[in-house]
């Protein structure tokens, strides 16, 4: 949030936005005859920036920008600025990295190493609103060799430091003389990238045109444009309509689209998952019973069956039970006699209407999920339903993040999490305490040392068995007190006209649809004919 956050709208709203946001695609109609220079994709969400000095395509595949490496279909790490990946020296702690001959940015002037450090000195600057800072805590310097080498100085070892060099990196020349948290270098951005932003109407779309000069090859897709519709229905709707390429969809929408002539369905399996946030200053929510009997109460199988239509997977912590990393031994199943007896315990006795008080105050408390967002609606529901069976009252609400953040560290959400290249990625900013009501960072306020030692062993230590014990032991933590009720990962689901020739997905990070989905390479797209 902040770029996961997918802002709720009315449909009407949503409508009326889609409507001014996109003409036809390819200006000729989503049959196989309309032009493949030209692409209208519909997402649900727009990011609050284009700056990645304030987080934006930290994670890679920016439009607009490239970072030192990037990530391959497999996601692989691939020289990207960087002519090669870094050579590591002094045991894990000083990474040099030789730019690439010759890019420019598209305004015209040299990338130089100096950019690099820039980028990174600026994003590690206290006084820079980028919440996600802390991902890059084992900065100790980076300087610059000459104009073409970068060398970065750790504190300590960071076994996936590498992968976070996916890092866009910005002109100091444009981006230099100006305040990062309110220059229009938010809006208005220049990279090395192989887009340019050509025009941004909040709320409605964002276009970009071909950079010409981009250093991997001038784009085929001469203009994109990403057309910001957040309710799901308005979506399906434009793009069955013709109005739009392609568009990301939930699982019972996108199965609508099966065996329709011209366009092609993609799932891509992810990290994203769903969960709800238990405040620890909630006095319902915060109840260490209450959470474990919550965590026992919630059927994730039927979840996935029934909401997902099959496409994700149960999730019992934040990370997939596919993921090596996953500890196989906290897989648990639905348990209602067992949620009753914890709380039957604690102190939390049912009344006659089935709803459990403590000491006169009921086991009672609000959810709220984002509007529009009708998978985030169906799980809420779900879980509420669930908790009602172990005497647990969950009142459902839905508002817009401006309503909800105010209340989000008192009150549970229905959120959406999950980074992909190693654990340490998207589970520190999760939990740590250090980070408890930073923005979206562990919005749960959980506050666990054994959780906090895990995850600083696993984000310093290099030996993959310490690490791989430390991360088990967060997970068993999570089981005994979990800050949060893990319900479902998401594969995600996107629907595009069938215009060009083998395209591939990747695994997935929470944000999606803006700079993932099959066009998350859009720049390498052929034409099928």
């Amino acid at each position: 949030m902040t770029t996961r956050r997918i802002r709720g709208a009315a449909a009407a709203v949503a409508m009326a936005g889609a409507a001014a946001a996109c003409s036809a695609p390819g200006d000729s109609g989503a049959d196989g005859g309309a032009s493949a220079e030209s692409v209208v994709i519909g997402i649900p969400s727009e990011p609050d920036t284009l700056s990645p000095l304030l987080g934006y395509g930290k994670d890679g595949n920016s439009k607009i920008f490239d970072g030192l490496l990037a990530r391959d279909a497999d996601m692989e790490l691939k020289p990207a600025l960087a002519k090669e990946l870094p050579e590591i020296t002094d045991g894990g702690r000083t990474y040099t990295y030789t730019l690439r001959d010759g890019v420019k940015f598209s305004d015209g002037e040299p990338l130089t190493a100096d950019d690099v450090v820039f980028t990174y000195d600026t994003v590690l600057d206290g006084k820079t609103n980028n919440t996600a800072k802390s991902e890059l805590d084992a900065i100790k310097d980076v300087r610059a060799d000459g104009d073409d080498k970068v060398v970065f100085t750790l504190d300590y070892p960071y076994a996936a430091f590498a992968a976070r060099t996916v890092l866009p990196v910005v002109p100091e020349h444009v981006a230099g003389g100006q305040d990062p948290n309110t220059g229009s270098f938010n809006t208005k951005p220049v990279g090395t990238g192989p887009y340019v932003l050509a025009g941004w109407s909040k709320g409605e779309k964002l276009t970009f045109k071909a950079n010409p000069d981009y250093w991997g090859g001038a784009p085929k897709v001469k203009k994109l444009t990403m057309a910001i519709i957040a309710d799901d229905d308005v979506r399906a709707t434009r793009l069955r309509s013709g109005d739009l390429d392609g568009a990301t969809l939930p699982p019972n929408l996108a199965a609508t689209f099966e065996g329709d002539d011209g366009r092609k369905t993609y799932r891509a399996t992810s990290y994203d998952f769903r969960a709800v946030t238990l405040p620890t200053g909630n006095p319902v929510a915060g109840d260490t019973a209450i959470r474990r009997a919550l965590d026992l109460a919630v059927d994730r199988t039927t979840m996935v069956d029934k909401i997902l239509d099959g496409a994700g997977r149960p999730a019992y912590g934040p990370l997939p039970v596919d993921d090596p990393w996953f500890a196989q031994d906290v897989k648990r199943a639905q348990d209602l006699d067992k949620a009753k007896s914890i709380l039957d315990k604690a102190g939390w006795k049912a009344g006659e209407d089935g709803i459990r008080a403590k000491d006169g105050r009921p086991a009672r408390f609000t959810l709220y999920y984002p509007s529009g967002d009708k998978v985030r609606q169906d799980h809420a529901l779900a879980y509420a339903s669930d908790a009602k069976k172990a005497g647990v009252d969950v009142k459902v609400e839905s508002a817009t993040w401006e309503v909800i953040e105010p209340r989000m560290k008192h009150d549970a959400v229905l959120a959406g999490f999950g980074s992909t290249g190693d654990p340490d990625f998207g589970l520190y900013t999760l939990l740590h305490s250090t980070l408890a009501g930073d923005g979206f960072n562990n919005m749960a306020l959980y506050d666990n040392p054994a959780v906090d030692e895990a995850l600083d062993t696993g984000r310093r230590t290099q030996d993959p068995a310490d690490r791989k014990a430390a991360y088990d032991t967060l997970q068993r933590e999570l089981v005994k007190n979990p800050g949060y009720t893990f319900l479902t990962h998401i594969d995600h689901m996107y629907v595009l006209a069938d215009r060009w020739k083998d395209l591939t997905t990747q695994t997935e990070p929470h944000e999606h649809g803006f700079a993932s989905g099959p066009w998350w390479n859009i720049e390498d797209w052929q034409p099928a004919t």
